[in-house]
């Protein structure tokens, strides 16, 4: 990599009238600020639609897009949508938050409208989008089914054979069920085209797309029900051990996931083509890819199913470079981020060192008084991506209100913060600009600031509090915060530190 920076928000934070940011004008709008900052990289979380607690890392599919960034205005301009439908779909509630309960119900509605609106020619394009994406007709049986089945998890499906997806009780969903299964591959088709041609544009403008994809599938979803084999799953399609991790920085119990295990000998046998295959789609929609949990593929934490906690699982060996040197076979350079936070001993790095991708630094994680830690600048590798925080982490600003006494004098030390204003927030804070610059001018190839710490936000607006359930993925941002952003002085910093575009 060369030196750039970035920045992170979720198209669903973005803001714009539907609830929910989308596929729209407001995402170019956003692009142009990057570039207009002299930053390359916009990050994003993962595109699959929400699942458990609104979460983005729980999907029913690992393939298919989040139906709610369509775009209305778009299918409206297909004249798939009329000026009362159009109209229809503005929200006026909050715009700092995500209605998800009101998204999804408009966004269901909206699109089934737009479906009974479509001509010979889309049906066409449908139908070839099908052909060419495998995971498609599985993922739109799953769907139909699942609400024939009042939305039962797949295990708990009356019908045995389609449980077992046995082939000829699919064929006869299909027929049966037409108009609905078609209905979810419209979905998909019109999620796909608006996306790549909005990255396109992204593109051309000079801003890439780093993409995001959790390591997990979850239970109840196309992927384990289509793919049973690959999958830790009793021959009853219940599971004895699922996936977590252990007591960590987030989370004094550790993380009790519950996603399904991989039978990695299975994957193995077939020259591990489902995760090729999944990894071909995402290299489709993103420029780089994060994976999230990386360290999974060198061991995973398994956990008894009926245990109420993460903390009495135990670390069993996963792939390793096996399933690697297969990648590197068809994608001698793949574009991967690998997420190696937590507890990492020396095997771990010696792994990742192996892959030869990037792992990831964070600056919060370095404010331990007086520990040499890997996540203070100094001790940056060039090859690495450096964050002042993630998705799961407070802002900045909040961590500098929420940390210790003896965590806030070294944090302000660190930095030479010597004034007696740490407490002062917003887009023109000092304390949160001292931070970032930190990260800038470490030896870190690629730097990625949360768009809250660019505008100094509080705890408030943190997209995720780990372990916790509820209240988390709703941040929004308005027009007005994104226009108080300096791009004056973030791009004056990316010419200092050598990470500006071309032009800077």
């Amino acid at each position: 990599m060369t030196r750039a920076s970035g920045a992170l928000l979720h198209i669903s934070s973005l803001p714009g009238p539907f609830g929910i940011g989308c596929f729209g004008d407001e995402a170019l709008q956003f692009a142009q600020l990057l570039h207009a900052a002299g930053c390359r990289y916009w990050q994003v979380l993962p595109f699959t639609q929400t699942g458990n607690c609104d979460s983005p890392y729980q999907s029913f599919s690992a393939f298919a897009g989040n139906e709610l960034f369509i775009d209305p205005r778009q299918l409206h301009a297909m004249q798939l949508l009329s000026d009362d439908d159009l109209a229809g779909t503005q929200y006026y509630g909050a715009e700092f938050a995500v209605d998800f309960d009101w998204v999804r119900i408009n966004r269901q509605n909206m699109l089934q409208r737009a479906f009974e609106n479509i001509s010979e020619d889309i049906e066409s394009c449908i139908l070839k989008f099908r052909k060419e994406n495998f995971w498609l007709d599985d993922v739109a049986l799953f769907l139909t089914i699942r609400e024939m089945q009042d939305d039962k998890p797949w295990w708990e499906w009356d019908e045995k054979e389609c449980r077992q997806h046995d082939p000829r009780a699919l064929d006869a969903v299909r027929i049966r069920m037409h108009d609905r299964y078609f209905y979810y591959c419209f979905v998909q088709y019109i999620f796909f085209s608006q996306w790549l041609e909005l990255k396109q544009k992204i593109n051309d403008i000079g801003i890439s797309i780093i993409g995001d994809i959790p390591i997990y599938v979850s239970a109840d979803s196309a992927d384990v029900w289509s793919n049973a084999g690959l999958f830790q799953v009793n021959p009853d399609h219940s599971f004895s051990r699922v996936s977590g991790v252990p007591p960590d920085y987030f989370s004094k119990d550790g993380q009790l996931w519950g996603n399904p295990l991989y039978r990695w000998e299975a994957h193995a046998k077939d020259g591990y083509d489902w995760w090729i295959k999944r990894l071909a789609v995402n290299f489709l929609l993103f420029d780089k890819v994060r994976i999230d949990h990386f360290r999974g593929f060198y061991e995973y934490w398994s956990i008894a199913a009926e245990e109420d906690t993460a903390k009495n699982g135990i670390w069993v060996s996963g792939p390793g470079m096996d399933f690697f040197r297969r990648l590197a076979e068809i994608y001698p350079d793949a574009p991967i981020i690998a997420e190696d936070l937590g507890e990492v001993d020396d095997a771990v790095r010696s792994f990742l060192t192996e892959t030869g991708f990037p792992g990831m630094r964070v600056l919060q994680f370095g404010f331990q008084p007086y520990e040499n830690s890997t996540h203070l600048p100094h001790n940056y590798p060039a090859h690495s991506v450096a964050y002042t925080g993630t998705h799961d982490n407070n802002t900045i600003f909040g961590w500098i209100w929420d940390a210790t006494p003896e965590e806030r004098a070294f944090a302000l030390a660190y930095c030479g913060y010597d004034r007696d204003d740490w407490d002062r927030g917003g887009p023109e804070s000092l304390v949160c600009r001292a931070m970032i610059r930190l990260i800038w001018q470490s030896h870190a190839d690629l730097v990625i600031v949360p768009v809250q710490d660019l505008l100094g936000f509080g705890k408030d607006t943190r997209m995720n509090i780990p372990g916790i359930a509820t209240g988390n993925w709703t941040f929004r941002v308005t027009e007005p915060a994104l226009s108080s952003i300096n791009t004056s002085w973030l791009r004056n910093l990316n010419h200092l530190f050598s990470r500006q575009t071309d032009g800077y």
